[in-house]
């Protein structure tokens, strides 16, 4: 343990002690992370499980000093950077993993983001993937499944999946390595919200922030309210097994598309899953790597199986 890799764990909010207990268990030192200063001598960070929208209000309102070898001699003057900041420049060179909302996080693009937040999700980047929030339903919709075991693992059994209020990777650009998918159908509100972007794509937008969509419909006539009812058409005699019933969703307000023009040669162009047909279900990705950075959907801290802690370890740190 004493010559094991220091790993630090983002603790803004989240399931941070649970994967310090993991990391440690491999055979890693670990820190807790709250300001800037907490980033110095790491060898690599995860990014845990939680609230993407708390984690991101308060890292981009936290600002501290530049500290160590680019601080500067000036006292008013001092530059400031947010947690955001810090961790963008971090996450370019050092191993950074983020879990569920830690993987919203390193997400270049976000749909179905939170209402309540004026400008969308705060992200930090990094992994040229399109993530949606939520795509498996609220809380009370949380399961375990499933999923393809970590690379370079011996037995290649797979592994125990938990997702609770978790989020999909709808797409992946050609600089990032897909490491897992699961098939699933999205919660009502995610598939409205998914009915939405499929439009925007079809349209040319090259989406990058979607907010939430009204999942509900009002019956003009009887002035009663109900979840829109989204499956893809029957084109075939018999449809495809799901591997999951469709999960509830609370409703939520409309939200704003930010689109970047076409011509931005920069970020690619979303291409979405489709949908069973009979269905909504999808093959969506679960697990991702783009060089340093490493994102799963799931929440393994809490499963007793360490075999991506040690990926993380061996493979990405040492």
């Amino acid at each position: 343990m004493a010559d094991g890799p220091l790993v630090g764990v983002l603790a803004l909010q989240g399931a941070f002690e649970e994967h310090q207990k993991c990391l440690e268990d491999v055979g890693c030192r670990t820190v807790q992370v709250r300001t800037p200063q907490d980033l110095e001598n790491l060898d690599g960070i995860v990014l845990p499980g939680g609230e993407s929208t708390a984690m991101g209000l308060i890292g981009t309102n936290t600002t501290t000093a530049t500290t160590g070898k680019n601080a500067t001699t000036h006292n008013s003057n001092t530059p400031t950077k947010t947690m955001w900041q810090c961790l963008q420049e971090f996450s370019q060179t050092k191993p950074t993993w983020g879990t569920c909302a830690g993987m919203i996080l390193l997400a270049e693009k976000c749909v179905g983001a939170s209402a309540v937040i004026q400008d969308g999700q705060a992200l930090i980047g990094g992994v040229d993937i399109t993530v949606c929030r939520n795509y498996f339903g609220s809380q009370v919709s949380s399961f375990e499944m499933e999923t393809p075991a970590p690379p370079c693992d011996d037995n290649r059994e797979s592994f125990p999946g938990v997702f609770i209020r978790a989020p999909a990777i709808l797409s992946a650009g050609p600089s990032v390595e897909v490491l897992g998918r699961v098939v699933a159908t999205p919660c009502r509100q995610a598939a409205v919200t998914l009915q939405e972007l499929q439009r925007k794509v079809e349209a040319g937008e090259n989406v990058i922030q979607l907010g939430v969509v009204d999942s509900l419909e009002r019956n003009v006539a009887t002035g009663g309210i109900q979840y829109k009812v989204i499956m893809a058409e029957n084109t075939t005699d018999a449809a495809p097994e799901e591997e999951k019933k469709e999960g509830s969703s609370n409703n939520s307000i409309e939200g704003e598309t930010n689109a970047r023009d076409n011509s931005n040669s920069n970020v690619s162009m979303i291409s979405l899953p489709g949908a069973a047909d009979g269905t909504n279900a999808r093959e969506v990705i679960c697990a991702v790597r783009r060089g340093n950075l490493l994102c799963t959907a799931f929440h393994p801290e809490i499963t007793g199986d360490l075999r991506w802690h040690k990926y993380f370890k061996t493979q990405m740190i040492q």
